[in-house]
């Protein structure tokens, strides 16, 4: 008999690495069930006999106080992030740069949790989360639930490796009929289930949860005799683990881009979540020589998809003041989670943003975040609507100091046009400190917020006289003498600043942050620019009749001025301290697109290089570009600069240039 329960497991056990690995049944159900049953009944006959390894270990049962701490031998290191292809360039770029023509592996980014699986003999003895990178949890009772996780390898090896637990859509909508029958909340996305499912005490909750894997890394692959990732893969694969074939080895970021846009187009049609496109360097002594970051491998960097859209409903519209009295219609939302974070509020930008997509409060509508990041109304879904819907109207006063608001000519916002509204001081006090502007660290949103209150500061002027109040500031809560001396530093330290970020800082309209960067290497003082016409203005490239309007206000209105002044006895930098624009009949006006990879610069040094000679870089090729600069393995950018007649340059042609 013991000899019959030995034959049942090796047959369930390779059934169901064929169905659940290889996706590749070999025996049908019933007689799946048939053996299963039979086995049951010899282990129920002699539980002493039962094997670590047997099939009927993956139905879970055990149930643990608590989840153990685990430490990491090798730490479970989390990857950069790229977002544009343009960043996928730049990772290129960094890597060749070591003198590494590097091959890469792209794989599929499974939207699950990590896993960490150790193995002795053949056997597994432990499964752990990635926690933070160096101590994990022990979740070994759950994973063994899972049946593409192998209780034994075809081989008796030590090895550890890591991969991703997740849970298909059919589980999860499957799952959720059920739950909505037994009247439980529902579960909200596949790598949430997931992550609830193995952090379960019981594994049978986790069994129920049918959740799968795919491996796809080796931490020691040289120990192994193993030159390549691909090589790691397949050993991986031949030891019994389940691995993604939705990889593809690839030479250059063209072939990249490909192998992006293939899958992505794909995305919905498969049967599990990704979220984005995983590149890595093939070859191991390759990825030893770039080593890593204090957080990242330097050989690897995850591409995401942009963010998937979702429905919730629109409860309320509501209506904010920006630093120039800009008022914004603003989405309340009921809270969803999109790209893994909560949104329960949008902007809606102005009233024509709203009119033009017909939104109406109690409307259901779908959203995203633009760039993975800005949470996004994309539109109402109207064939949702019940007929209690209410339409959206514009205030006409403003909702912090009740002044009639004001809609500029020839423009879509409305202003709230008292300069002592509270709420225009406070938006444009955080604007003047943010990163982008003065970078004052430490006077964040909330500690302006505060020192308005108390009366510390009331304009951009009394940033600089802190000073006078550090004995109060120390008194306050979350102060100490350490942080306010760090906070005072800050602030004389931002004195130094170049002049494109005081422009930037003092909240002109329109004028953005690249923008105050092309005035301050034109103008090259704040005198200059204060003193500038209309006309002078209108010549700079970018900059056209609304900013220049914009500028000329801002700096008539005898307010502002005093403000500046102020600022300016106050010590303030007002020179522009970058690199200065050397007009160039080669570059002045024009606009250039890189495309392949370049090897005399880097893709930065190189549009530094042309915005020095007044030339502008963008994205993507049109009718309108001047020049595309190919580098090595140029791609559709190029064939589409050749069917525009567009001139082309090679890195060595743009390097002449640059040095005549």
């Amino acid at each position: 008999m013991k000899e019959r329960m030995n034959e049942l497991i090796d047959i369930i056990n390779e059934a169901d690495y064929n169905y659940h690995t290889l996706d590749n049944p070999t025996i049908t159900d019933q007689e799946y069930d048939k053996f299963l049953r039979e086995l049951n009944e010899i282990e129920e006959e002699h539980p002493d006999w039962i094997r670590e390894d047997s099939p009927t270990q993956h139905a879970g049962g055990k149930i643990i106080d608590s989840f153990e701490k685990v430490t990491h031998k090798i730490p479970m290191m989390s990857l950069s992030n790229v977002f544009s292809e343009s960043e996928i360039a730049s990772f290129d770029e960094k890597i060749r740069k070591e003198n590494i023509n590097p091959k890469y592996v792209c794989e599929l980014k499974i939207d699950g949790l990590s896993v960490s699986l150790l193995y002795e003999k053949g056997k597994l003895v432990r499964a752990a989360t990635r926690g933070d990178g160096v101590t994990g949890e022990d979740i070994t009772h759950n994973a063994k639930t899972i049946k593409t996780i192998p209780l034994k390898l075809k081989e008796e090896v030590d090895i550890e490796v890591r991969g991703e637990i997740f849970m298909n859509k059919k589980t999860l909508e499957e799952l959720n009929e059920k739950r909505k029958k037994e009247n439980q909340p529902l579960l909200q996305n596949c790598r949430n289930a997931a992550a609830g499912s193995i952090r379960q005490l019981d594994s049978k909750v986790a069994a129920e949860r049918k959740l799968d894997t795919y491996i796809y890394h080796l931490p020691n692959p040289e120990d192994y005799g193993l030159k390549t990732h691909q090589e790691a893969l397949d050993f991986m694969t031949r030891l019994g683990f389940k691995t993604n074939n939705n990889n593809r080895l690839v030479g250059t970021v063209e072939e990249i881009y490909e192998f992006i846009r293939e899958k992505g187009a794909l995305r919905s049609e498969l049967p599990y979540d990704i979220d984005g496109v995983v590149i890595k360097v093939n070859n191991i002594d390759e990825q030893k020589k770039l080593g890593y970051t204090a957080k990242y491998p330097k050989w690897a960097t995850a591409y995401k998809f942009p963010a998937q859209e979702v429905l919730t409903k629109l409860t309320n519209i509501i209506f904010t003041v920006g630093r120039t009295g800009q008022i914004t219609p603003n989405a309340v939302l009921e809270p969803v989670i999109v790209a893994g974070s909560t949104i329960s509020r949008a902007t809606l930008h102005n009233e024509d943003y709203v009119m033009e997509k017909g939104l109406k409060i109690g409307d259901i509508v779908s959203i995203r975040k633009a760039g993975d990041v800005i949470p996004e109304v994309v539109e109402a879904k109207v064939e949702r609507r019940t007929g209690t819907e209410k339409d959206f109207e514009m205030i006409t006063t403003c909702p912090m100091c009740e002044s009639t608001l004001m809609k500029k000519e020839g423009q879509v916002d409305y202003y709230c046009m008292n300069p002592k509204c509270p709420a225009r001081h406070i938006e444009g006090l955080i604007h003047f400190a943010s990163r982008d502007a003065m970078n004052i660290d430490g006077l964040g949103e909330r500690i302006i917020e505060d020192f308005y209150n108390f009366h510390f500061i009331s304009n951009l002027a009394d940033i600089y006289s802190l000073k006078q109040y550090e004995k109060d500031l120390v008194r306050l809560e979350g102060f100490g003498d350490k942080s306010v001396t760090n906070l005072l530093e800050a602030i004389e330290n931002s004195k130094n600043n170049s002049l494109e970020r005081l422009i930037f800082g003092l909240g002109i309209p329109h004028v953005g942050a690249k923008t105050a960067k092309v005035l301050a290497a034109k103008f090259e003082t704040l005198d200059n620019l204060i003193n500038a016409t209309e006309e002078e203005l209108t010549k700079i490239p970018d900059i056209g009749d609304i900013i220049a309007k914009s500028l000329i206000s801002y700096f008539n209105d005898n307010h502002n001025r005093g403000i500046v002044e102020e600022l300016k006895e106050l010590g303030l930098n007002t020179t522009y301290l970058g690199q200065k624009v050397v007009e160039n009949e080669l570059f002045s006006g024009k606009s250039f697109v890189l495309t392949g990879t370049l090897t005399m610069y880097t893709r930065d040094e190189a549009k530094e290089k042309i915005e020095s000679l007044g030339g502008k870089t963008v994205d993507s090729v049109s009718k309108k570009t001047s020049v595309v600069i190919v580098g090595d393995a140029p791609g559709s950018k190029y064939r589409k600069a050749q069917e525009l007649g567009i001139e082309i340059w090679t890195e060595e042609q743009f390097k002449e240039k640059l040095e005549s």
